[in-house]
């Protein structure tokens, strides 16, 4: 009787039943489309366009996942139809076969002794003595599961660490705001904040030296008020000398929307990255331990590059005040890697992402098969791992994201954040008017 009421098809469910679930799951359908609708009514009311085509970024990896969803409903059939050899179906497993058994249906699931496999049992009936299903239904259940949490879990973790980096660079509205009203007329005297950077530097003109410094100066003070005047001059000198009075805070967090819309997404090559590392969970191999330190390494690695360009530049300050030449910090792209500033968003898309995957992955984990689970592993590997996670997300929140604002704006071109919203798109339909006229 139990295993009746356990494989019961729609045609035997109760018809009460079937329209209460339907009611509940398109009330909470259209709740979340009519949020996501008049959240986007909000953002352009306030001028906000950036944030709003950022949430149609959003929309579409919603629209995404629930096509992989659907995908993957219509196709679960004939996946479990497909039959592989036994022993391909018993290699690079998360987990060691804990018996031996010719019950195919525990053969190919050892993560899931213990519970009922009826259905994997009832698909694998088709199969011939020595093969088994390429995937059960069961496990194609588990990886539905595993995407919506991912993807959820990515869009959480782009958010808090865009609001929370937004929130400490707007603690240096004040500094913008003290310059703009104390500028004068004597715009040619050194000012006082970048003299001192100058003097600070001699002693750190090695190179082991400077990344070393480099490296520690992101845990403490990543950006300070002398960064952010050396740097706001340098700026201005290069790129609009004639407004000596631009708001640099203000198009910083123009730039930094406009940043956001490009990391709230799963590109391509980041999905390409979570089969890659699926295939590698192999038991012994402990791969999404090892895992859990690759964000932590790019971080620290950006985070000591973005300090280490600001050192360069208050040298090359150093070196042309010694020659007798203007003391003013010059932008240039030849600082970043390859002469490309934009790598480093990339750098911390993934950093976002990976980090994304380490904890939707343990979440997902222990939600579908316990804290017990062998593919969770032990305790000595599951404590680093999480703890690795919070440092990622805190130390990217608030001190290289900052950085990130600030530096990144020292390359030969300005950010597509120079011009607000509408005189962009204006700029835009000129350009192309202007281009179809002379052809």
């Amino acid at each position: 009787m139990e295993a009746e009421d356990e494989s019961r098809s729609l045609e035997y469910t109760s018809t009460w039943i079937v329209a209460g679930v339907c009611t509940v799951i398109v009330l909470v359908s259209f709740a979340a489309e009519r949020g996501l609708h008049r959240l986007g009514k909000l953002l352009l009311q306030r001028s906000q366009e950036a944030l709003y085509e950022a949430l149609q970024k959003l929309k579409e990896e919603l629209m995404l996942l629930g096509f992989i969803s659907l995908l993957l409903t219509v196709v679960q059939g004939p996946i479990t139809k497909i039959c592989i050899p036994e022993d391909a179906a018993s290699h690079m497993l998360p987990c060691k076969m804990r018996t031996t058994t010719h019950h195919v249906s525990e053969t190919y699931h050892p993560q899931t002794i213990g519970k009922r496999l009826l259905l994997g049992a009832e698909t694998a009936q088709h199969c011939p003595q020595g093969k088994v299903p390429l995937l059960s239904l069961e496990a194609l259940h588990h990886l539905h599961i595993f995407i919506f949490v991912l993807a959820v879990v990515h869009v959480i973790f782009c958010v808090t660490t865009m609001v929370l980096g937004g929130a400490k660079i707007r603690q240096w509205k004040r500094w913008e705001t003290a310059i703009r009203d104390k500028y004068t007329s004597r715009r040619n005297e050194p000012i006082p904040e970048l003299a001192t950077r100058q003097e600070s530097v001699h002693w750190r003109k090695s190179a082991i030296v400077s990344w070393m410094m480099s490296f520690f100066k992101q845990f403490y003070a990543s950006v300070t008020k002398s960064d952010y005047i050396t740097l706001r001059e340098g700026f201005i000198a290069a790129h609009c000398a004639s407004n000596p009075t631009f708001d640099f805070h203000d198009y910083m967090m123009r730039t930094l929307e406009v940043d956001f819309k490009k990391v709230v997404g799963i590109s391509w090559y980041l999905w390409l990255f979570v089969v890659f590392f699926l295939l590698l969970n192999v038991e012994g191999w402990h791969t999404y331990f090892w895992l859990a330190f690759l964000p932590l390494i790019l971080l620290l690695l950006v985070g000591a590059k973005l300090e280490h360009i600001i050192t360069r530049l208050a040298q090359e300050v150093d070196d042309e005040k010694a020659k007798g030449n203007e003391a003013r910090v010059k932008p240039s792209d030849e600082h970043f890697w390859f002469h490309r500033p934009s790598i480093v968003l990339y750098l911390i898309h993934f950093i976002l992402f990976q980090n994304s995957f380490e904890i939707a992955f343990f979440f997902w984990i222990w939600s579908t098969f316990g804290f017990d689970s062998c593919i969770m592993e032990k305790l000595v590997y599951i404590i680093p791992r999480l703890l690795m996670g919070v440092l990622v997300q805190v130390l990217c929140s608030y001190s290289t994201l900052p950085l990130y604002v600030l530096v990144t704006q020292m390359g030969s071109m300005f950010k597509e954040g120079m011009f607000n919203q509408q005189l962009h798109l204006s700029l835009v339909g000129w350009a192309k008017g202007a281009k179809g006229g002379g052809s």
